[in-house]
């Protein structure tokens, strides 16, 4: 049913879609009612829990067929893409390196290839995911990380800012809208490195850097 809808930590426009039995997120995000959620969430795929969003109803497709004769009919849905840049604290991208995306029951087997890059067509209203990495050569080593899908909230939050500074290697504790002495830390040091000035403040610059750097 249509109506209005507050955003959990977790949702994201795609999951909505699947749940409302939308086509895509563009129907969402496009409505005439959202006009004020376009302006304050210009990126579709970054959403601040909280924030209230219109849930329109499918609309229906006529269609008309004999119904004398059997006929079969395919809804084509949005596909949401899982898409993860691997790389250490310098920025360097794990190249070629074997992976396991692991989202529900589903598994997935790959390589990052030249880009670093994870990629793979996942369940919308998937939350968490499991991904596993082996670097090349011997001894084999590997990484395993817990991944929280649709958990990034925009770079002006606090959390959003912390969680981007976890992804990057700045280690700035739990992602719970504290700006304590350990986030203040790991915002100097991201400052240090990118040659801001170093206040341990994320101010309106740092933010910017912060989004730059982390691709979103």
């Amino acid at each position: 049913m249509a109506g209005w809808h507050t955003i959990k930590q977790g949702e994201c426009l795609s999951s909505l879609a699947a749940l409302q039995h939308l086509l895509d997120w563009k129907t969402i995000y496009d409505h005439p009612e959202n006009t004020t959620f376009r302006e304050s969430h210009p990126n579709p795929n970054v959403i601040a829990p909280g924030a209230r969003v219109y849930l329109p109803d499918p609309e229906p497709a006529p269609r008309s067929e004999p119904t004398d004769q059997k006929h079969t009919f395919q809804l084509k849905g949005d596909k949401t893409w899982l898409r993860i840049v691997a790389a250490d604290e310098y920025g360097k991208r794990y190249q070629q390196c074997d992976y396991r995306l692991t989202v529900g029951t589903s598994i997935y087997d790959g390589n990052t290839g030249e880009l670093g890059l994870v990629e793979q067509l996942i369940d919308p209203q998937a939350v968490s995911a499991e991904l596993t990495m082996w670097w090349p050569g011997s001894p084999r080593r590997h990484c395993t990380w817990k991944l929280k899908l649709g958990w990034l909230d925009p770079v002006q939050c606090v959390t959003g800012i912390q969680a981007r500074l976890n992804n990057l290697g700045h280690h700035a504790g739990p992602v719970d809208g504290y700006c304590g002495p350990i986030t203040q830390a790991a915002v100097r040091e991201f400052q240090q490195k990118h040659d801001l000035a170093v206040d341990g403040i994320s101010g309106p610059l740092t933010q910017a850097k912060l989004q730059e750097v982390h691709g979103c």
